[in-house]
């Protein structure tokens, strides 16, 4: 069967095609390769394939994604570009992951950073807290509490909790006199000397 110019056949799929759809390869009489593009790409695809399973890696499953849409790796969905942050050095503009899974390994980050502990293990902490605030009892938790001193975690409070504590300047003398002012006995301190007060007993 002769082949039409400004053509040729694929010899893995055997169509005949415009030299568009060959690759370019110097070491060929005609310049172009001997398979089509779709079929080196086939090629290269399940060699990849074979050689990432060898290993014992996992291979991700090609995702059909309509236009305007992207995949996100980490979470497995494809969302529409309106769910994903710009990235200008990137090849789609886009981040790598969407704005939820970005924002989730930013909560992440800021735990290890800040306080050395997992989300798992803040979890813990919740959970043996009973799941609730260890000040007031009442409201979900949501604020890692540590010691400015020493970088200690203390606990997890609400958002209430853990700015009163902020306000209190983490001082428990200043603490305990406002729990006494709240039971009705004002504590009034005397001036003993210039700039110096004493507190009744």
């Amino acid at each position: 069967m002769s082949v039409p110019l400004e053509s040729k056949r694929c010899t893995r799929c055997e169509q005949v095609l415009p030299i568009g759809s060959f690759a370019a390869d110097k070491n060929r009489r005609d310049g172009l390769q001997v398979r089509c593009r779709k079929c080196v790409a086939e090629y290269s695809a399940a060699h990849y394939r074979r050689r990432r399973e060898a290993l014992g890696e996992t291979v991700r499953e090609k995702v059909d994604v309509p236009a305007g849409h992207k995949l996100c790796r980490t979470c497995g969905e494809v969302k529409p570009h309106s769910e994903w942050h710009r990235n200008s050095s990137a090849s789609d503009g886009l981040s790598t992951q969407c704005k939820p899974c970005r924002a989730a390994k930013g909560r992440e980050a800021h735990l290890k950073r800040q306080y050395g502990i997992t989300e798992a293990e803040r979890d813990e902490l919740i959970a043996s807290q009973g799941g609730v605030c260890c000040i007031c009892l009442a409201v979900v938790p949501e604020h890692v509490d540590h010691c400015h001193n020493t970088g200690r975690v203390r606990g997890v409070l609400c958002f209430s909790c853990n700015a009163a504590l902020g306000q209190f300047k983490d001082r428990p003398d200043v603490i305990r006199r406002a729990a006494t002012y709240l039971e009705g006995n004002a504590w009034k301190p005397t001036l003993v000397a210039p700039g110096v007060y004493q507190l009744p007993s």
